[in-house]
Formats: structure tokens, sequence, C-alpha cells
């Protein structure tokens, strides 16, 4: 199983319209054909579709991913407006990846550029994985916006998952859990949290300096993709970068 995991599309209405670097429709257009190369059988989109919230750019955003000859699938970041989404392609909080399950959590909060899952979905995630050990012993992958560990960037990391502890504490339990995929920070990142890998994928847009104090973009960065091939029980993954 492959699945390739996009982010950070910041699309606009106008299809041509520019972020500070390019153009973000034409890269995401190039990320889509260089994914689509590599044969997935499954496109995961972690929010941050759009820019402006439009209903437009989400069409755009749509036709894009239809291009890329799989299932696709997607959910909201901070700067998405869920509803328009739905109507086009409804969210899903769990994905039949074969010999793996993928959970999606929601960790937008309205109004807030910062994220958090909240005491109820947690509640939600420890009955799943609960029942996950008696009824399905598949190891099991998560999907969220923003990332749940700190990323050595001083304003991005206030920008994080706020609830991150209540989060560990609740994965503590499920060792079934492998590891988590998350957007929100336009760049490439691995780390852990005890077993459990969590990986950041660089945006299709506009890429965030590494380790920077104050907010900073990354002129010298591809736009990119992660890689992720599930088998068994083990999980490959690498990030795969686009020459515009």
């Amino acid at each position: 199983m492959r699945l390739i995991q996009i982010s950070d599309c910041h699309l606009r209405a106008n299809p041509e319209a520019r972020s500070r670097l390019g153009f973000p429709l034409h890269q995401l257009e190039s990320v889509i054909a260089h994914a689509a190369s590599l044969r997935p059988d499954i496109l995961l989109v972690t929010g941050d579709v759009s820019q402006d919230e439009s209903p437009a750019s989400y069409r755009l955003a749509a036709g894009a991913f239809d291009s890329v000859g799989c299932p696709w699938f997607w959910f909201a970041g901070n700067h998405d407006h869920p509803d328009f989404m739905q109507e086009l392609r409804p969210f899903h909080s769990e994905l039949d990846l074969g010999d793996w399950r993928l959970l999606c959590l929601d960790s937008r909060v309205p109004g807030q550029a910062g994220g958090e899952l909240g005491s109820d979905q947690l509640a939600e995630l420890a009955l799943s994985l609960e029942l996950s050990l008696e009824q399905d012993p598949r190891p099991i992958l998560l999907a969220m916006h923003h990332h749940p560990l700190p990323i050595g960037s001083t304003w991005m990391d206030a920008l994080g998952l706020a609830d991150r502890d209540v989060f560990w504490e609740t994965l503590s339990a499920y060792p079934q859990v492998k590891a988590v995929l998350c957007g929100h920070i336009h760049q490439a990142f691995a780390s852990e949290q005890g077993n459990v890998a969590v990986y950041g994928v660089p945006s299709t847009s506009d890429q965030f300096a590494p380790l920077s104090h104050d907010f900073a973009v990354d002129e010298a960065a591809r736009p990119g993709f992660r890689v992720v091939d599930l088998d068994s029980e083990r999980l490959e993954t690498w990030v795969e970068r686009v020459s515009l």
C-alpha cells in the first residue's frame, strides 16, 4: 500500500494568484504530476488547501487531486472552510489501508491559527483505540493538520497542537499506534515520541525556514510531498521534492 501525503496548498479563487515565492496552483499541479508517477494507492491531503477559503479554490484543488489517478481524501486546516470542502468531497474519520488503519483527527480551531483536539475527540480516540485492541489488531497511522511535537521553530511551535501533552498521554496505552502524519509546518520533519514516529511534510506552495525564531520563508527549498509505503507492520517513508 502506497500512500502519498500532500499539504498546505494555499490556493485562491484566481488560478493565476501568486504566493510569496510562486504560483500555488502551478506548483500543486507539478507536485501532483510527480506524485502520480509513483503510482500511489491513496492520496491524503492534510489541510490548508485554500488560502482565501473560497468555493472556487476548492474546485481548483479537487480538479488537481482528481488527476492523480487514485482515491483521494482530505480534511481541513486552520486556513480552510470545512463546509465548502465537504460539499465537494466528504471528510472521513477512518480509512482502510489494507494491513493498516488510518484515523484522521480534526485539530482545527475556528478563528485560530493554532490547533487543539479537545477532550471529546480525545475521548473518542481512546475508545476507538481500546476497541481496536480487542477487535482489530492492525497497526494504526494517525493524521492531523497541526504538529503534535515541537519542531524547534519558536513562532511555529506557538501554533502547534495546544493539548499535545494530553494527546500523548492518551496514546501511551495503545502500542498499535505507530506513526502520526501532520501538515501545517511547511517543511520536512521526522521525530518520535516514545515508540510513535511523527512526520511533517513540505508544502506544495511556499516553504518555511526550519529552526527559525520568527516567521521566515525558505527561498531555496522546493515544494514536495511525503511517500508512505505500508506492508504488514512495516512503514517506510521519505520526502520527494519537485523541481518547477
